[in-house]
């Protein structure tokens, strides 16, 4: 079978291995669709990833969607023909943190890579507990979008964001469209916030009040603080870009008592330089948070299954896994959001 591998920096190669044969509780599937990634395009840009690519050559590709081939020993529930999705990963549910309920955080979690593949080798951990069958009805690309629609789903209830307060989203890129996506769902006023003028017009068409272009020399917080009553400021903010610049943008834009969610990860050699008056005398709340949790995979499926989002708005292209390198071209560039990857092509 035909499999993605990374390689390093800016470096994949498609490569024959063996197709796997599933042990016991373990899923082997045929994958029938799986879909490029903003962290996987960070990941091909930096060639490491402490989740998706923690050493070297590795399979790539974590967004998928797919037909059970195989069953395992003692694997209850699934049979072979199903059309199933499942989470890249799955919490221990044992550990400290699992016991909190924040599984997102869990000391045994596992990942699954390797969705730029034939066929898939689903862990017997995943298949247990994040694993689902999907509807008929709904396209193997757009059953796809359930893991990262999942960790837009964990951010925004994160945020607390109520109806009718402003919402500033810094990144409109396949996550920061989805924020757009799902905060304007729920009421909220947002303000869309990117480098790229056609990204910022799909925003609009998400739902988005207002857009606002990051231009070199001029200070974005201000223009978004503009755009709210009496210029206070955003009640929410939302960064999904992943550097230090956006991070420190996205806290200025923020009313005093306001929030900002830090959901782009920035680069593990990079500092940020947060002011203290925010914190302290301002009393803005600065929240961290990372992927997702079996509920909000269960969530995000449900929503996908009963059309809530029009999907061809994040998955904008569709390329054969022999063009792959094509796809990230795309999505560095900004013509592509998201990019869905047929195993055959």
């Amino acid at each position: 079978m035909r499999q993605v591998r990374l390689l390093g920096k800016n470096k994949l190669e498609i490569v024959e291995v063996e197709r796997p044969k599933p042990s016991a509780g373990e899923v082997l599937i045929k994958v029938g669709s799986a879909l490029t990634c903003g962290s996987d395009l960070k990941t091909y840009a930096r060639g490491y990833h402490p989740a998706l690519a923690p050493s070297l050559p590795h399979p790539f590709g974590h967004e998928f969607a797919g037909t059970i081939v195989e069953v395992g020993g003692g694997v209850d529930g699934f049979t072979v023909g199903e059309r199933i999705v499942a989470a890249n990963s799955a919490p221990c549910g044992r550990c400290p943190y699992c016991m909190m309920g924040r599984e997102n955080l869990c000391e045994d979690i596992i990942y699954v890579n390797g969705a730029y593949a034939e066929f898939l080798l689903i862990p017997s951990r995943i298949v247990e507990r994040n694993m689902m069958r999907i509807v008929d009805e709904l396209e193997f690309y757009q059953a796809a979008l359930t893991e990262p629609l999942a960790c837009v789903l964990h951010g925004v209830d994160v945020s607390e964001s109520e109806p009718g307060e402003f919402a500033a989203v810094f990144g409109q890129g396949p996550t920061g469209s989805l924020f757009t996506a799902h905060l304007t769902g729920r009421k909220a006023r947002v303000i869309a916030v990117d480098l790229d003028k056609s990204r910022l017009e799909r925003a609009k068409r998400l739902g988005a009040v207002e857009a606002v272009q990051v231009k070199s020399g001029k200070s974005t917080a201000e223009v978004v603080r503009a755009l709210t009553p009496k210029g206070l400021g955003v009640d929410v903010a939302i960064e999904a870009v992943g550097t230090p610049e956006a991070w420190v943008e996205a806290i200025e834009s923020v009313r005093k008592g306001g929030k900002a969610v830090m959901f782009g990860g920035v680069a593990r050699d990079k500092d940020v330089s947060i002011s203290p008056k925010r914190i302290h005398y301002d009393q803005v709340i600065i929240l961290g948070v990372y992927h997702h949790t079996p509920i909000y995979i269960r969530e995000a499926l449900s929503l996908l299954e009963v059309g809530w989002l029009d999907v061809d708005q994040i998955v904008t292209h569709h390329l054969g896994l022999s063009e792959i390198e094509k796809a990230f071209e795309l999505m560095a560039s900004g013509v592509a959001l998201k990019v869905a990857l047929d195993p055959e092509g």
